[in-house]
């Protein structure tokens, strides 16, 4: 088990970005351990949610962004949900991996590539194009084989196509993400 003195590095510009992005108020969190609770993710989590609350508090800002419980949140906001303080966590938690990829950190090098392609594929089509995704993350991660005999299940289905479907707001969604780019340059 690791022990972090949290009185050791505490980063209080750390804290103030996030808090500034999120729009939340870390302090307010008194470690009641319900998002931690609620989260279905928490069994592969390597820092429960609560005590990734924890640590934002005491400015662990390299202990947090290198590690996996971030990549691996699916943002279902069971956390936000369940919190009496009405802190939205699952948006820290959003924050904190949009911090990790400006500053390079990937604790989950394959739940990093998987993310990329996907919001890669929201920003060029307007929504998620699968087969898209698929191939890019293959591209990247070279894991073909361990997933090749899902084709046979899925192709029948009909849910893989093999082209994006066209959708209206194409162009608003594109420009959503350069407005992104655009603020996170600032």
């Amino acid at each position: 088990m690791e022990v972090v003195d949290i009185h050791a590095s505490c980063d209080a510009e750390f804290i103030a970005e996030v808090e500034a992005e999120s729009s939340q108020r870390i302090a307010e969190c008194y470690q009641c351990g319900n998002c931690t609770a609620g989260c279905p993710f928490t069994f592969a989590y390597d820092i429960p949610v609560s005590q990734i609350m924890r640590l934002l508090q005491a400015g662990q800002k390299r202990r947090l962004l290198t590690c996996k419980s971030i990549w691996l949140c699916a943002t279902c906001e069971s956390c936000t949900t369940r919190c009496p303080n009405n802190i939205d966590v699952a948006r820290i938690m959003d924050v904190l991996r949009h911090l990790a990829r400006r500053e390079g950190y990937a604790a989950e090098r394959n739940v990093k590539v998987f993310w990329d392609a996907f919001l890669d594929s929201v920003e060029k089509h307007g929504r998620s194009f699968e087969l898209g995704i698929l191939a890019a993350y293959i591209a990247k991660t070279g894991r073909f084989w361990p997933d090749l005999g899902l084709g046979p299940k899925i192709l029948p289905k009909g849910k893989l196509g093999f082209k994006p479907h066209p959708i209206q707001g194409k162009k608003q969604v594109a420009e959503i993400f350069r407005r992104f780019r655009e603020i996170s340059r600032s």
